[in-house]
């Protein structure tokens, strides 16, 4: 059925969206809320631009930094859900257990879902100099659990008197089902077991460029907010963007060189917020913050203190 959105000349609308902006910014709900005056600085895998990507390490000072812990999902041969952006080795920055160098290839080869996870901890993912992140402060690290992670970082939170918030992306796709994963549901109620079980689920967005993902989210954890990322090839209107997921979420998360102001406008209309990654730089930053979105997803948050 073909979505049928209304008109924004119409007053009656535009009385309506202003009431409902109103009660989403007042009112209370079970979702993650965004205050009106709120702009959310998230570290993207941690903040990989000064830390090792997606390690205890890097979330740990993305709190110093005062920023939402974003982080990426994949699973383990003995079903656990292991915080890593690929389902494999990345042979740039991860070292084998016997400290050697691997090449693309054999990095690749080696999948997290065909590994238990005590083989898994094993990999070194902090001591070799990452080529696209000079500055990144080398350390021994992990791929840790998400259970692990979550324990760890608000157990530190708490003693700094902080709250944390989380933006965690399900790493999925048609061609991964079955082969990164048993199935998509038993991915996705796994990773959303540990995060209603530990206690986050109304401080965390849950983000993925897989419609089925989100949309398995919507329909069997209603309370959590969710977040469609949209890649630069898939440039659409709002409208489109929304018929394409099949529902309105929370927030609407695109490369960041897919935003405009109208855009923006428009998903405010919608009491979409609008979050993009990952800029950068401060003057990227600076643009899109003037464009009016609601926060930024970088590797670098040590820059969003020079953003004004």
């Amino acid at each position: 059925m073909k979505m049928k959105l209304p008109l924004y000349n119409s007053a009656k609308y535009i009385v309506a969206i202003i009431i409902t902006l109103i009660l989403g910014a007042c009112g209370t709900s079970n979702k993650m809320k965004s205050d009106v005056f709120h702009f959310d600085k998230q570290a993207h895998r941690g903040g990989r631009g000064l830390m090792p990507e997606n390690t205890i390490a890097a979330h740990k000072n993305a709190i110093d930094l005062n920023t939402t812990l974003e982080m990426d999902l994949q699973m383990s041969r003995d079903r656990k859900i292991v915080v890593s952006h690929d389902p494999f080795f990345n042979s740039d920055f991860v070292l084998t257990p016997e400290g050697k160098t691997m090449t693309k290839k054999d990095g690749r080869s080696r999948l997290l879902f065909e590994m238990n996870y005590d083989s898994i901890s094993k990999y070194d993912v902090g001591m070799k100099p990452h080529p696209g992140f000079p500055n990144q402060k080398k350390m021994h690290a992990i791929k840790p659990l998400l259970s692990v992670l979550i324990d760890s970082v608000e157990r530190y939170a708490n003693e700094k008197k902080h709250i944390n918030h989380y933006n965690i992306e399900i790493k999925s796709s048609p061609n991964g089902d079955g082969r990164f994963y048993p199935s998509l549901e038993s991915y996705v109620d796994s990773a959303l077991r540990i995060i209603i079980d530990k206690g986050i689920a109304s401080r965390t967005m849950v983000q993925s460029f897989d419609v089925r993902a989100l949309q398995l989210v919507h329909n069997k954890y209603p309370e959590i907010a969710i977040s469609f990322l949209v890649s630069k090839v898939n440039k659409k209107d709002a409208a489109a963007y929304i018929q394409e997921l099949g529902f309105k979420p929370e927030i609407f998360s695109p490369d960041y060189s897919l935003v405009t102001k109208d855009l923006v406008k428009t998903f405010h209309e919608l009491n979409v917020r609008v979050i993009p990654w990952t800029p950068n730089t401060v003057e990227e930053i600076q643009q899109l913050k003037e464009m009016g979105v609601d926060g930024i997803i970088t590797d670098y948050p040590n820059l969003f203190s020079e953003v004004k």
